[in-house]
């Protein structure tokens, strides 16, 4: 376990297990946040950040039902993209650590993520359901139960009406850029974000940078242009780096000066990636705790 105040010494255990990149039901997850943090800390980990889409919804709950024990780090995956010299528009996510809820830019920007994922929901169902398929937006409502709305919510739906096996498949057969029912995202450009986050006094770390089974990725120029702008970090380890990736990333980390964290990007059932799959040094953690920021820890 880890000890910290505000700006104050850092003791750690040899067995510290750190997972900086989960969801709840707040997003996209199937856990609620206080299912979440009880399951961080069945699952043996001693920090666990709760880093929903574009929201803080998650963080009251999560905070009070967190287990004694269990140190539980604030933050947000911000949804943002990047248009490149071709005119290609290139998904990527921030992990925002440590941010300033109450900032006002940062919360606008939230907001409309969140408007918009409801436009684009609503659309992707329309179109399903104009083609025969059996599921409606009151349901996806209600899968998402109060969350941020996505794709994930859609998919539970279509397993629910039988149409697929599971959430894997709806991605894969269904809701894949690749189909007609597919809605692009209004995501936020990705310089933009790092400027907000900072400007919130929070950390960005830059998602699984080479996830390329989920598409297209930035090149390592972009990489060095985010680290410019202020970038503090890369999701070195991650479910879907192979072992080249991961090394890739890591160094592209010690090129840039930027921290390389690691974690499961754990979704509950709608992923079969359990807690702790990949997991920050700790020597790393210590290092972000270091950096000037608008939150602690709660532990």
């Amino acid at each position: 376990m880890g000890t910290a105040g505000a700006g104050g010494p850092i003791t750690w255990t040899s067995a510290m297990r750190i997972d900086l990149h989960t969801h709840s039901t707040a997003s996209d997850g199937t856990d609620t946040p206080a299912e979440l943090v009880r399951a961080a800390a069945e699952a043996g980990l001693d920090v666990v950040a709760v880093t929903d889409h574009d929201t803080t919804a998650g963080w009251d709950e999560a905070l009070a039902a967190r287990p004694a024990g269990l140190t539980v780090v604030r933050g947000v995956e911000f949804s943002c993209v990047h248009e490149d010299d071709a005119g290609r528009r290139i998904s990527l996510h921030l992990l925002a650590y440590f941010v300033d809820a109450e900032d006002a830019a940062i919360r606008a920007e939230w907001q409309r993520l969140r408007d918009s994922r409801v436009t684009r929901g609503r659309t992707m169902v329309e179109r399903l359901v104009a083609d025969g398929y059996p599921i409606s937006w009151a349901q996806v409502e209600r899968l998402a139960a109060g969350g941020s709305v996505g794709r994930p919510h859609i998919g539970r739906a279509l397993v629910e009406a039988g149409v697929v096996p599971d959430v894997t498949t709806a991605f894969g057969d269904l809701l894949t850029s690749r189909r007609p029912y597919y809605v692009r995202k209004a995501d936020t450009d990705v310089f933009t974000a790092i400027r907000l986050v900072r400007g919130a006094r929070g950390l960005p770390v830059f998602a699984h940078p080479l996830a390329r089974r989920r598409g297209p990725v930035v090149g390592d120029d972009v990489v060095a242009a985010m680290a410019a702008a202020g970038l503090v970090g890369l999701e070195v380890h991650h479910p879907d780096h192979d072992a080249g990736d991961t090394a890739h990333a890591a160094r592209l980390a010690v090129e840039h000066g930027l921290l390389g964290t690691g974690s499961s990007d754990y979704h509950g059932t709608n992923k079969t990636t359990p807690l702790g799959a990949r997991l920050t040094d700790p020597a790393v953690y210590e290092q972000l705790l270091a950096l000037p920021a608008a939150l602690t820890p709660v532990s």
